[in-house]
């Protein structure tokens, strides 16, 4: 496992503190990436920070997803069900800082679309797949999933399985879950590509 370090008097870190002082929890270096966890709350103020300061300059944002840790027992940098996480970059510093909040059900995370445009998105997906509300980019439709979609698939409650496949002539076709059969692609008995398992 890679080396984890608290307390990384980093720029970042020590930039925060003076500024936000309320708004770090804590800093580490794990596997050579510097990660911030901060109060949900200043996430806007802690984002606008690493963007405008310039000894820092973050402002490429380049994804933040969802994280359901409901049932996750090991040791974890906050409290709350769930975390997003935001990777963003400094081609100044050639280096990225990934920024992480946490969240539980009810609660909603400050957008970041008026720091980072490119937020609107990714912010979108983790609502339609997990049911985070980002305060400011709150959504009324579904993003990825079809309108009709009942709940959020990457909740870890959300039953896995799937349904009967309809074929043409009016034929249904089992689950997923109840056959598998190799196919061209898979390894398989190290017949890969052969008649065996693709039919050709």
């Amino acid at each position: 496992m890679g080396e984890l370090v608290l307390q990384t008097d980093s720029l970042e870190e020590r930039k925060l503190r003076e500024a936000l002082p309320n708004a770090l929890v804590k800093a580490k270096v794990h596997k050579g990436e510097l990660y911030l966890c901060v109060r949900r709350e200043q996430i806007r103020e802690v984002a606008a920070l690493l963007k405008n300061d310039p000894e820092l300059e973050y402002r490429f944002f380049s994804e933040c997803v969802g994280v359901d840790y409901s049932r996750w027992e090991h040791e974890r940098d906050l409290e709350g069900r769930f975390e997003v996480v935001y990777n963003l970059l400094s081609l100044k510093l050639n280096r990225r800082v990934f920024v992480k909040v946490a969240v539980d059900d009810g609660q909603k995370v400050p957008s970041l679309v008026p720091v980072y445009a490119g937020a609107e998105y990714p912010e979108r997906e983790i609502w339609d797949l997990f049911g985070i509300v980002f305060e400011g980019n709150e959504q009324t439709q579904r993003f990825l999933m079809p309108d009709d979609w009942v709940g959020h698939p990457l909740r870890k409650e959300y039953p896995l399985g799937g349904e009967d496949v309809l074929f043409a002539g009016g034929e249904r076709g089992p689950a997923v879950e109840d056959i598998a059969m190799p196919h061209a692609g898979e390894s398989f008995e190290g017949k890969t590509g052969t008649e065996e398992v693709s039919g050709r």
